[in-house]
């Protein structure tokens, strides 16, 4: 302690101002995870667009955000992880947009490698006639086609999965039961909330590569 005393009271008499250090800029490093904003779109076309946040949001832990993900898949292919119930659009420089899913209740999962093959705002819901039949026998009646509206159980948008010409008959769509995001409550089809499904439809085309995990 005194030598450490003495060495404050010498530093105190010299007259000469002390050097300061030199100035280091703190190189600015993205973060792993970026949230990205749920605003509502104004410049929606169609009035069923509009208010398809608020409650339609998926909640808080499944919102949508932009991370770190290395993958050899390039960019613009979408990855479906089942496992984590998570959807992947893969851009550049080993980042990705991700966001949460309802997938596939036991007995309905499925992997693969597939390609949207057709993209529809509003879309009609045709129910397989399996699944009319299945329903029918759980005292459930569901109509053999259902027009683009709030309720669809295709939700805001339907991206339609091809296995080359072939429909798989599986679709990546909205849904108005967004509690169901993060779940296994689907028939196979990639569940995600009306507001991101609306954004990946603005980001991926006909012919979109898509790997099912």
């Amino acid at each position: 302690m005194p030598a450490l005393a003495a060495g404050l009271v010498l530093a105190a008499c010299v007259a000469t101002p002390p050097v300061e250090p030199p100035v280091v800029e703190t190189p600015v490093v993205e973060a792993p995870v970026k949230p990205l904003s749920y605003l509502p779109d104004d410049t929606a076309d169609d009035p069923r667009d509009l208010n398809l946040v608020g409650d339609q949001l998926p909640p808080e832990p499944f919102r949508r955000a932009e991370i770190d993900y290395p993958t050899a898949e390039p960019p613009g292919t979408v990855i479906i992880d089942t496992g984590e119930k998570h959807l992947y659009l893969v851009e550049e420089d080993g980042r990705a947009l991700r966001y949460s899913v309802g997938v596939g209740r036991e007995g309905f999962a499925w992997k693969g490698t597939v390609a949207i093959g057709s993209r529809q705002k509003w879309p009609r819901w045709f129910p397989p006639k399996e699944m009319i039949a299945r329903e029918a026998a759980r005292g459930h009646n569901i109509p053999e086609m259902m027009e683009g509206q709030i309720g669809n159980p295709l939700g805001a948008r339907a991206l339609y999965l091809y296995d080359g010409p072939k429909d798989t008959l599986f679709r990546i769509h909205g849904t108005f039961e967004p509690k169901s995001i993060g779940t296994n409550a689907s028939s196979g089809c990639i569940r995600m909330a009306n507001a991101d499904v609306m954004d990946l439809y603005e980001r991926v085309g006909v012919g979109t590569r898509v790997v099912v995990r």
